[in-house]
């Protein structure tokens, strides 16, 4: 599903004051790239990359004003294109008139700020960027334990939903049940949430559609969360072998990121939620440099080397 985004939804969501090109207000924005004009304005228009947002701070200003009205008017006519999404001027500075006319004579919207260049960009930047990551969908439950994303994956009925329930009880939150919107806001980052339909609810066999806001309040939920560990659960297969030291280490790819993957078999008598805290807690550790799986295999080393010493 493409994301679009338009200027207006920069006027809805930023502090920015439309002073001229009101007709261009629902042109759709389709990167989330910045352009700063600044060789533009010495006349060299080669590459300039017009389906850009256009950015002008102090430095461009300043060397604008001191063209002559002919140059003045040459600049802004080849700035503002059919498919320019809008012009952003910063710092709350005065726009000459000859600004305001080319935008209204060509339809392309200028947004006026108070605020400094370097904030109204990285403002822009960071949430044209939310916006414009890539985007899928995964079946699975995802819940903050200790301050860890888990994502909770497995077949239909192995018992993630219900997993989730005994974590939330256990005074964890819930972000997404049954289906999970991930976005990939970085190279390396996952963010997950909930479809708005499904917020905040919770479907339990035998139970129906409960909902862990109202039951257990809002500190057993939270809107969104970044995921740094799956949790698999798989039904007990006695014909597999599963890890016991802990030493093998699983990844799954989404997107482009890859996560680490613990598998744990389900059958009657285990604590999935137990487990799965722990899990939670064993990756925390690792992250700070603890690993009991490389402790033990270096114990165990050292012991044999001992017993050949003394052979």
């Amino acid at each position: 599903m493409k994301t679009i985004v338009r200027t207006k939804d920069l006027l809805d969501n930023f502090n920015l004051e439309l002073v001229a090109g009101e007709e261009g207000i629902h042109r759709e924005i389709t990167t989330s790239d910045i352009s700063r004009p600044g060789i533009e304005m010495t006349g060299y228009f080669d590459y300039y990359p017009k389906e850009r947002l256009q950015l002008i701070g102090r430095t461009e200003m300043t060397y604008f004003l001191g063209l002559s009205l002919e140059q003045q008017a040459d600049r802004m006519a080849k700035l503002c294109t059919d498919i320019t999404p809008g012009i952003v001027i910063t710092r709350g500075m005065a726009i000459p008139q000859v600004m305001i006319d080319a935008a209204n004579n060509s339809g392309v919207p200028i947004l006026h700020s108070p605020r400094k260049t370097t904030r109204v960009i990285s403002r822009l930047t960071n949430y044209l960027e939310v916006k414009f990551a890539p985007f899928t969908a995964i079946h699975g439950v995802l819940v903050d334990i200790y301050g860890v994303g888990v994502l909770i994956t497995g077949q239909s009925g192995v018992g993630k939903s219900e997993t989730a329930l005994e974590l939330v009880k256990r005074g964890h939150r819930l972000v997404a049940d049954d289906s999970v919107e991930i976005r990939q806001e970085d190279y390396d980052t996952l963010i997950g949430n909930s479809p708005p339909l499904i917020e905040h609810l919770l479907e339990i066999r035998g139970l129906g559609i409960i909902n862990v806001m109202t039951l257990f309040g809002a500190g057993a939920v939270r809107s969104h969360k970044k995921i740094s560990l799956i949790i698999n659960l798989e039904n007990w297969d006695s014909k597999k072998q599963y890890d016991r030291l802990g030493l093998d280490e699983e990844k799954m790819k989404i997107m482009d990121v890859e996560l680490p993957v613990v598998t744990i078999p389900v059958r009657p008598g285990r604590n999935l939620a137990v487990i799965i805290e722990v899990a939670s807690m064993n990756f925390r550790l690792k992250r700070m440099g603890v690993n009991a799986a490389e402790e033990f295999s270096e114990r165990l080393t050292n012991m044999i080397v001992q017993e050949k010493g003394q052979e």
